[in-house]
């Protein structure tokens, strides 16, 4: 009888364990681009989702280059990203099945207030970056194939630039996110292709100043993708796909555009353009 007894005791306290450990699984890993932490939508609307939902996400703050590697090797089970023929490449190579349209916001080019290159007002963004080159003033490149540093380097390329080859002294490639990339060129009075997110939500603008925004060239495009499960079996599909579909839905469109800084809005919702 105490045999009996003491068995289930223990069965009951394994129970008690598990449970726990059950409710903690209900979480996903996102991988997604520095600038959707570093502007702080996260942390905005990751609360409202798990309010709703019960899912916790966690998030991998990557590059979007190093966020899609992260999703081939089957380490997260979304993919929030800014490149979108990178995305698209990911997608054809059957890495996930669909690409779903999130939002958008664009890229300026912020520069010291004293704007020693005189750029500042420029609507042409081709012809800010080779006034750059020819005065040779202080760029700072993220250099760390993020949707960033590609949006960069394909705004050198349509000037017919082929920076690897052109650059000197004056372009400084650091390797690194957003948020280090502001402050190397606030240190060095430096001129930086940024995120209007990260730009916004940036505390340490000190001598800094968006000097060259508003041309068409600098849209950015947000994108979502759960990562295949006939690749990678692991992968929390139904949690996944449920905040994919609420960050498209109404509800999650919605507090994307509630998401403001000093009543700025920082992201523009968009799920429902196809061609987006």
């Amino acid at each position: 009888m105490f045999k009996h007894s003491r068995f289930a005791a223990l069965a009951v306290g394994a129970l008690m364990l598990a449970t726990p450990a059950a409710a903690q699984d209900k979480s996903i890993v996102v991988s997604s681009t520095t600038s959707t932490v570093d502007s702080g939508l996260f942390n905005h609307i990751l609360p409202l989702f798990k309010a709703k939902t019960g899912i916790e996400v966690k998030v991998l703050s990557q590059g979007t280059g190093q966020a899609l590697d992260t999703g081939r090797r089957g380490d997260a089970d979304v993919v929030f990203v800014h490149a979108k023929s990178a995305e698209e490449k990911f997608l054809s190579e059957g890495f996930a099945t669909k690409r779903y349209p999130v939002m958008y916001n664009d890229f300026v080019i912020v520069g010291p207030k004293s704007d020693p290159a005189a750029i500042k007002g420029k609507k042409d963004v081709g012809d800010a970056l080779k006034t750059l080159m020819s005065k040779q003033a202080t760029f700072i490149s993220r250099g760390d194939k993020s949707g960033t540093h590609s949006a960069e380097l394909n705004l050198w390329k349509a000037v017919g630039v082929d920076i690897d080859k052109d650059k000197g002294a004056w372009y400084k490639s650091i390797g690194q996110g957003m948020g280090a990339a502001l402050n190397t060129a606030a240190a060095d009075n430096a001129y930086v292709l940024s995120d209007r997110g990260t730009w916004l939500n940036f505390k340490n603008k000190d001598n800094l100043q968006v000097v060259v925004e508003g041309d068409k060239r600098l849209f950015n495009q947000y994108g979502v993708m759960l990562v295949n499960p006939a690749k990678h079996p692991h992968v929390k599909k139904e949690l996944g796909q449920q905040f994919i579909d609420w960050l498209v839905s109404a509800e999650g469109q919605k507090a994307i555009a509630g998401y403001k800084i000093n009543g700025e809005q920082l992201f523009y919702p968009n799920a429902s353009d196809a061609s987006a």
